[in-house]
Parts: C-alpha cells; structure tokens; sequence
C-alpha cells in the first residue's frame, strides 16, 4: 500500500509538471526557429590574385591604357560593365502615370534637392563617375576604354579622381594599378561617402566614419568586418542594391532577409512587429553618430558676402543646417515612390516631394521605416512653375558669375527645358531610407521607446496612420481587413 502511495505521488507530480511546462510553452515567449544563420548566407570572397609588375608592370600615361591592359585578362569585364548602372547612371525607361512618353530614371536624368542635377555641371558630377572623361554630353558610354577599374579595385588608398573622372595629377597609375583586389569600403566609400559634396553630407548614414568603423557605430562593418559587397552582392558586375534617391522601381533590391530570418528573434512578441515594423527601425535608433549630416540646404541664400563656414554658409551654395545624432523620420515604405520628374508643374506654396515614399498603413507590404528627409528651397521657373537645373560650374555658372538668371538660362537650355526668364525659390523635400550604421542588438529600440502611455514616443502613430498607440488602440489588422474588402467590393462592382 505505501508503495502504491508513493507510485500515486510521483505519477501526479509527473502530470502537474508536465501540465506546467506545457502552458510555459503555449503563453511565454519563447524563440520563434532555431534556423536563424545568417552566416550561411554571407557570400565567399574570391580568391585574391597578386597583380604584380609580372601582371601590370606599366608605366602608363592613362587611366584608359589600364583599363585596356585590364581588358587583356578580363575580356568580359568590359561589356559587364557597360550595362552596370554605376557606368550608366541610367535606368528604365518607365510608363509613368502624367507621361506621355516613357521617362528615364538613374543619376543622368533626375534631379534631387542637394547639387541639383549633372546636366551642364558635368565635370564636377563625374569626379566619382565609374568612368574617364564624361564632360559634356558627347561622352561615348559604349566604348570599354573608358570604363575605370581602379576606382572600385584599387587597394593602396592613394587614388584620387578629379573632375570629369580622371586620375588627378600625381597618382602612380603603374602602382595603384599593381594593388588592385577585391572592393573595400574605401573603394565604395570614395564616392558615396562623399555624396552631395563632401564628407556625410546626404545620406545621413554612409560617411568616412565607416572606412573602419568600431562595433557600436555598425555591427556588421565594425564587429563582422563586412564590406559593402558582402550584402550588395554582385553579379558579372550588376551591383546589388538599388537607392530610391535614383531609381523609380522595386528591382535589384537587398533586404537583411537575404541572411537573416523575417522572424529572427527568441521573443515571439518581437517577431509579431516584423510584419509591420522594418528591421532598420529598431536596430538604427539614430543615424550621422559620428559626423554630422545635411539636413536643409537654403540655396535661396547663396551670393551673399558674408562670414563663411562650410556648416553653416557658403556663397557659392547658400544657407545649410547640419545635424548629428539624429533620429530617423518614420513613414510606410514598399520601395515605391512617387518621383518628381524634371519638367513636372509644382505648387510653389507648397512643398515639393521629390521622391516620397507611396505606401500607407493600408499596404500589406509595407513596413515602416526610417529615413533621412533633407529640406531644400531651391530655383524654379516662376512663370511656367516647374523647378530648373541651374548651371552652377563653369563659364556663365553662378558660382563663377553668382547670376541666377544666367545660370537658369544656360541650365534650362541644356535641360532642353523652355525658360521664361522668371525664377524663384520653392521648398522641397527628399527621403533617403537609413540602412547602415545598424547597432549592437543591445542598443536596438525598446518597448518603451515607442509604446508610451502618454504618447509621447518617437513614433507618431496617428501620422502612421493608426487612431493611436497599437498597444492601446489595435494593430493595423483592421485596417487592412477593411482596404482588402474595398479592392473586394470594387472588383466585385466592375
């Protein structure tokens, strides 16, 4: 009897154990998959080949005549690059809505609300064209000599480009030349580091601080040792990765799920927000950490003989805001934009969106995400009310004459664009999605940083689209239900 008693007690403290372990497993959080390997998916570098004197001995007088004894070993390499968009700056052509021809996007064409638009400031521009020689618009794109390996291989961090894209006086070509590898930051950094005119100036997110950054200023470049190809992987010279600054569709994108999980977290609670929530938004709580970045340009103010300081006025550029430590703006993101198009009519009381974002809480597809929005006044035509590509370099631009009207004309008729002789100033605005300086896990946004009571986090959920926090008011579930059962219903009406 006592035996079975104590057979009784074991058997019931075996059930009452497993009855709590089981509700342990069905109400706590607990890791969503154990399959979250990101390192099975960072690409393998190719082996490294010594490019000694035996390779490329030199001396050579040019860039081209090292792209032609480049060639020789890399006959492919060529019409690869051709096609490459950094060679390009072109993309499409698009059917878009308001157009009645198909439009061109890529750096050639657009215009942005930082320098503006290439078209007649070209020598400038194309200091960081993958190419020799684009100074005007005869530059011949279909001939492989010009095509500059060197920026993206070189290795000695001594080459320097100067306008028009040439090497500039003093670089040992022979030597850099010999050093050639596989692209570094450096390399990549050489231009996009110093977009819009120097150092951390437009993307908010992309400076020198990240040429050897430390673990808290980028996990993956300062702990992990990435560079940048290990996530913009790259294909017979197609580089991955596309930048809505730029381009007008979704193609070519890369997503930290081309490593990571969609729900890499060990709190299932974490992983509900993925769906809605971009993994950039909690893991860059801030971006420019280290250097400070652009965040208004007043060209407006440009011409005045005043106390210069590159942060705060130049004449030859105007008035600027700079801005460290920032945190990011917040919207609906699906990588489609809605983009101005050069020749595009605006209302000059109103600010002018350059590339903003389409999407809204009622996208299945959309996540919210962290930008950069810089803010610019800059010239338009007054008169026909569209914005204008100035000639800012060279003869009759402002920065050598500081004469508006002039510099409107000569750009307008390089543009192809009609000038009424009226100019004016107009707000506008542009997004630039924060991507890198992506911190530790421990410094990612926490619960309360968004979800206050008072509402007072650093999401304004009613802008999003929500009636209120979603920790009180409901998730977008709603809302989503409700935009389905209207493209339901109108499909149902037709």
């Amino acid at each position: 009897m006592r035996k079975f008693k104590r057979r009784s007690w074991i058997l019931g403290a075996m059930l009452t154990f497993g009855a709590i372990a089981a509700a342990l497993f069905l109400f706590l959080p607990r890791q969503a998959s154990n399959r979250d390997d990101p390192w099975a998916h960072v690409p393998k570098h190719p082996v490294h080949t010594e490019h000694t004197v035996t390779l490329l001995a030199g001396p050579f007088e040019s860039g081209q005549e090292v792209t032609q004894a480049c060639l020789q070993c890399h006959p492919n390499a060529g019409a690869q690059m051709l096609q490459s968009s950094h060679f390009t700056w072109e993309h499409g052509p698009y059917d878009l809505p308001g157009h009645d021809e198909p439009v061109l996007g890529g750096k050639k064409y657009v215009i942005n609300n930082f320098c503006i638009g290439i078209t007649s400031n070209w020598p400038p521009c194309t200091a960081c064209h993958a190419g020799y020689g684009w100074e005007d618009e005869t530059f011949d794109f279909s001939d492989v000599a010009n095509i500059d390996c060197l920026v993206c291989h070189e290795t000695t961090g001594t080459y320097v480009k100067k306008n028009g894209g040439y090497p500039a006086e003093g670089v040992d070509l022979a030597a850099v030349a010999q050093s050639v590898g596989n692209p570094t930051r450096s390399n990549c950094g050489s231009c996009h580091f110093n977009g819009g005119g120097g150092d951390a100036v437009k993307h908010g997110d992309l400076d020198t601080s990240l040429t050897f950054p430390n673990d808290e200023l980028d996990v993956h470049m300062g702990k992990h040792d990435f560079v940048c190809t290990d996530c913009h992987r790259t294909q017979d010279h197609q580089i991955g990765g596309r930048s809505i600054s730029v381009s007008m569709d979704t193609a070519n994108q890369i997503a930290c799920t081309d490593c990571h999980l969609a729900t890499p977290h060990e709190d299932s609670r974490i992983n509900n927000h993925t769906a809605s929530v971009a993994c950039q938004t909690c893991h860059i709580p801030e971006f420019a950490r280290k250097l400070a970045t652009k965040v208004e340009w007043d060209w407006s103010q440009a011409g005045l003989d005043i106390p210069q300081d590159p942060h705060e006025y130049l004449k030859i550029k105007g008035a600027f805001v700079y801005e460290d430590d920032v945190v990011p703006d917040y919207a609906w993101s699906n990588g489609e934009i809605e983009r101005y198009i050069l020749g595009d009519s605006i209302d000059p009381a109103q600010v002018t969106h350059m590339n903003s974002p389409t999407a809204d809480i009622t996208d299945p597809t959309a996540r919210i995400w962290p930008f950069k929005i810089h803010r610019a006044m800059q010239i338009y035509d007054s008169e026909y009310n569209y914005l204008l590509v100035p000639k800012t370099y060279g003869e009759g631009g402002y920065w050598v004459d500081f004469d508006w009207g002039e510099a409107a004309r000569l750009g307008a008729e390089a543009t192809g664009l009609a000038y009424s002789g009226q100019y004016d100033f107009a707000p506008t605005d542009m997004y630039w999605p924060i991507t890198h300086m992506v911190a530790p896990k421990e410094q990612a946004l926490q619960c309360d940083t968004c979800h206050v009571e008072n509402g007072e986090g650093i999401l304004d959920w009613r802008a999003l689209g929500y009636e209120g926090d979603p920790m009180f008011y409901g998730g977008r579930a709603a809302r989503l239900l409700a935009a389905q059962s209207a493209v339901n219903s109108e499909g149902g009406a037709k």
